[in-house]
């Protein structure tokens, strides 16, 4: 079992997003991630999901949201040509003798304290999912009390997609 990243570029009416899980829950696929929003030419939606499964279930997917008629394009993404990023927010306990550590250990991942108290702080990180996977396992040491991620958002790097 693979993730895999679906491409979805559908046009921005109300209602969009419940069609499209509306169709992974009666078909009994399961998302594992989700990014989605209104894209450069406001007329599209662009949605990002993630599924896992192997490479026969995810055409399936793929075959199903194309039948959905609003959607413009659908496309699995390879890893190749494609850059792929997420998003994480995790608050850790701190205090003061364990706040120098947390933040030597934020630098070397290139994260951002956004948010400190005497009880904990809140760490922002964005990079592929093994980055964030990675933060969040050293953090745990410390004890994690929320972790949030928005899913992968990804994007092709040289190819133009013609909506």
């Amino acid at each position: 079992m693979k993730k895999y990243q679906i491409l979805m570029m559908m046009r921005n009416k109300p209602g969009i997003m419940s069609k499209v899980t509306g169709l992974f829950s009666k078909r009994g696929f399961n998302i594992d991630g989700i990014t989605c929003g209104v894209c450069e030419d406001k007329e599209y939606f662009r949605i990002t999901i993630t599924v896992i499964g192997d490479k026969e279930f995810v055409e399936q997917v793929k075959k199903q949201v194309a039948k959905l008629i609003d959607v413009k394009q659908v496309e699995i993404l390879d890893d190749e040509n494609v850059v792929k990023r997420e998003l994480a927010l995790i608050k850790v306990k701190s205090n003061f003798k364990t706040r120098i550590e947390i933040t030597n250990i934020v630098d070397i991942y290139r994260a951002k304290i956004i948010d400190l108290s005497h009880e904990a702080l809140i760490i922002e990180i964005t990079g592929d999912s093994n980055k964030v996977e990675g933060l969040i396992n050293v953090m745990d040491k410390f004890g994690i009390l929320e972790v949030t991620r928005t899913g992968i958002s990804a994007m092709h790097r040289t190819e133009i997609i013609k909506l």
